[in-house]
């Protein structure tokens, strides 16, 4: 097939113009285009590049470049260290929800308080259950545990050792009877809520930082 020249479509200037706009409207050219941090570091970069050129040198000290040098690294760390890191709302708490397989939103004051109501009336199973849940929504709500979702009893009792090495006896000895009464269908007592509630009152009392290194 033979080309002529009269075929070919020679646009006018505002064809060619609208086409020009067009193509630079794609998304390509978007994602090309620099960022302000790139900006920033390419004059940052020009800026210690004329610092060092060989008519700055001759009109400033060596230990006066350095010092310039290492003041703007520092401000570029700062901007970094200020708006990279992500910051942790200090007051915030954790959504109640399902724990150790029942979802409840109980907080765990009202997990206390029905507990001690269901051992006034001696079931003792019921305040076993009740009272360990209190333990661990407890140590949730002051953000010193993170167990992953569907952490049992004894995944619980182990992250509180590693909190309060002393408790780790005690709070095993609580997750046991949890899981006895839970799910090996043991009867608790009165003694085993005895224990399981003390264990609870003294994590309640503790704080990190007051526990010996």
């Amino acid at each position: 097939m033979i080309l002529r020249v009269e075929d070919v479509f020679v646009p006018d200037g505002d064809d060619a113009r609208r086409w020009a706009e067009e193509e630079l409207a794609n998304q390509r050219y978007a994602e090309a285009k620099p960022t302000w941090f790139d900006l920033l570091a390419r004059d940052i970069g020009r800026f210690i590049g004329d610092l060092f050129s060989s008519d700055n040198t001759a009109n400033a000290g060596p230990s006066a470049l350095i010092i310039v040098s290492a003041l703007i690294f520092a401000a570029l760390v700062a901007v970094l260290i200020i708006w990279g890191r992500p910051r942790r709302p200090s007051a915030v708490r954790r959504p109640h929800g399902s724990l150790l397989g029942v979802d409840d939103d109980r907080s765990a004051a009202q997990l206390r308080v029905d507990a001690d109501r269901a051992a006034k009336a001696g079931d003792w199973d019921q305040a076993t259950i009740l009272r360990f849940r209190a333990l661990a929504r407890g140590l949730l709500e002051r953000d010193l545990i993170d167990p992953a979702p569907g952490a049992t009893a004894q995944a619980i009792a182990r992250e509180v050792g590693g909190v309060f090495p002393a408790e780790s006896a005690g709070v095993r000895a609580a997750a046991v009877s949890f899981d006895d009464v839970r799910y090996l269908r043991h009867p608790a007592s009165a003694e085993s809520y005895a224990l399981l509630a003390a264990a609870d009152d003294r994590l309640s009392a503790l704080r990190p930082e007051a526990v010996p290194a």
